[in-house]
C-alpha cells in the first residue's frame, strides 16, 4: 500500500512539474493580422 501512495504521489508531482515547465515555455498566443473578405450584396 505503501508503494501506491508513493507512486500517486511521484505522479502529481510530476504533473505539477510539467504544469509549471508549459506555463512558463508554452507561449500559445495568436498571431493577429487583419483579414479582409470582399462581400457582394445583391440590391433591388
Amino acid at each position: 500500500m505503501r508503494y501506491i501512495f508513493r507512486f500517486v504521489f511521484l505522479l502529481v508531482l510530476l504533473a505539477g512539474i510539467a504544469v509549471i515547465g508549459y506555463a512558463y515555455v508554452g507561449d500559445l498566443s495568436p498571431q493577429r493580422s487583419p483579414v479582409e473578405t470582399p462581400v457582394t450584396l445583391e440590391v433591388n
